[in-house]
């Protein structure tokens, strides 16, 4: 099912997520939920938190974004309860989107690695090291769990010039391409 996804204005964003174990009540169906979700907004990862949720868990899907000679270097994965261990390498900027924040873009700086462990869905553990795109899209979703929107990491002059754009998205007046709740609506 289609899930609608909470726009920029949401409390929900804000809020640090909470834990959750593994009898959590319909997690295969809210995992297959979050994934169809994600997709319909053409999206490369969904956190719980754009779809109402303060609860730690998150898809990516970034095989899709990869170029044909990088197929197979992308990864499609569940993260329940993800723990960031550190992050490193290089500092290199990206132009980030966000489904909650649909018509906003901007250059964020990023790390080129985290170390992170967390749970698949069948709650095995993992503990692992991503580079790169993969890096960057775990550490976008990471911050969602946070209360960390990509907008807050923007340059200063940027956050002022995207300022009324999100007033637009807090109050629900912009037409996005997929299914929104807006907080002021």
């Amino acid at each position: 099912m289609i899930l609608p996804i909470y726009g920029y204005g949401h409390k929900v964003l804000r809020k640090k997520a909470e834990a959750i174990t593994k009898d959590y009540p319909d997690l295969d169906k809210l995992i297959a939920n979050m994934y169809e979700t994600m997709y319909e907004a053409t999206g490369v990862g969904l956190a719980a938190p754009q779809i109402g949720k303060s609860i730690r868990i998150f898809v990516i899907d970034t095989e899709q974004t990869m170029e044909d000679d990088d197929v197979g270097t992308g990864i499609n994965q569940v993260f329940i309860n993800p723990q960031k261990i550190e992050e490193g390498g290089k500092l290199w900027l990206y132009d980030e989107g966000c489904l909650s924040i649909p018509e906003v873009r901007g250059d964020v700086e990023r790390p080129a690695q985290i170390r992170l462990t967390w749970y698949d869905e069948n709650f095995d553990k993992h503990d692992e090291v991503f580079l790169g795109i993969n890096a960057r899209v775990i550490q976008h979703e990471y911050d969602h769990l946070e209360g960390i929107l990509f907008t807050d990491l923007l340059k200063p002059l940027r956050r002022r010039l995207v300022k009324r754009k999100l007033e637009k998205i807090r109050t629900g007046k912009i037409e996005a391409e997929y299914r929104m709740l807006f907080a002021g609506k």
